[in-house]
């Protein structure tokens, strides 16, 4: 399989690209900051910042490595930690940059690229999951992923016709930086590298049982 996966410079995304590499998958990841392993041949490295209005490099990029794209996981995140009042204008335009907009101009550009079966995962958050508990701090962090969670049940509708999947895992607590950032000293349930194990299976799949489902992937609050 050929695989497009997003924030994979740390954390669960790290971990869901080493696990798809050793499958035997071959694994396009890009991040901020990410580093290259000459040592894994199935691994395809760039660096990319999704805030940038430019797309063309990273299109480009994907298209000097790949003719086809099986599987797309919108992983990168960004999350602000700030009471509501004190948000500014920037945070409020970055955090749905990163969380909403970017999942939807890599989808854009790669459906071309893509065939029947193939399946596009959204990792979303409990925090965006209508119902959930909400956290103080995270208001601008839960609305984009709840925006990315929508988007999700509109693209498995308009997509139906390519035979192509959409899917969104939201996830609750997993310990990883992240987590860290927006609540301190809280212990999680699971590892990154739990989750990413769940992830990784679910992108294989999931889109065999799942489609324009948005799935609670949590055992815990947060």
């Amino acid at each position: 399989m050929n695989i497009v996966l997003s924030g994979a410079g740390k954390g669960i995304g790290k971990a869901v690209a080493g696990i798809l590499t050793k499958q035997g998958h071959q694994v396009f990841v890009f991040s901020r900051t990410i580093q290259s392993d000459a040592l894994d041949p199935n691994l395809h490295t760039f660096s990319f910042d999704l805030g940038n209005n430019d797309y063309k490099p990273l299109i480009n990029a994907v298209q000097s490595v790949f003719s086809k794209v099986d599987l797309l996981i919108n992983n990168a995140g960004l999350l602000v930690n700030k009471p509501f009042m004190e948000l500014t204008d920037e945070d409020i335009n970055r955090s749905f940059d990163v969380n909403l907009k970017a999942p939807a101009k890599l989808i854009k550009a790669l459906v071309p690229m893509m065939s029947k079966h193939s399946h596009i995962v959204n990792i979303s958050s409990m925090g965006g999951f209508q119902g959930s508990v909400k956290f103080p701090g995270l208001s601008v962090y839960s609305a984009s992923k709840g925006a990315l969670s929508v988007l999700t049940e509109a693209l498995a509708l308009e997509f139906e016709d390519r035979k192509i999947s959409v899917n969104a895992l939201a996830l609750g607590a997993a310990q990883t930086e992240m987590l860290a950032q927006a609540f301190p000293g809280y212990k999680a349930p699971l590892t990154a590298e739990e989750m990413a194990e769940f992830i990784a299976w679910f992108t294989l799949n999931g889109h065999r049982f799942f489609n324009g489902k948005v799935l609670p992937v949590s055992i815990s609050t947060p």
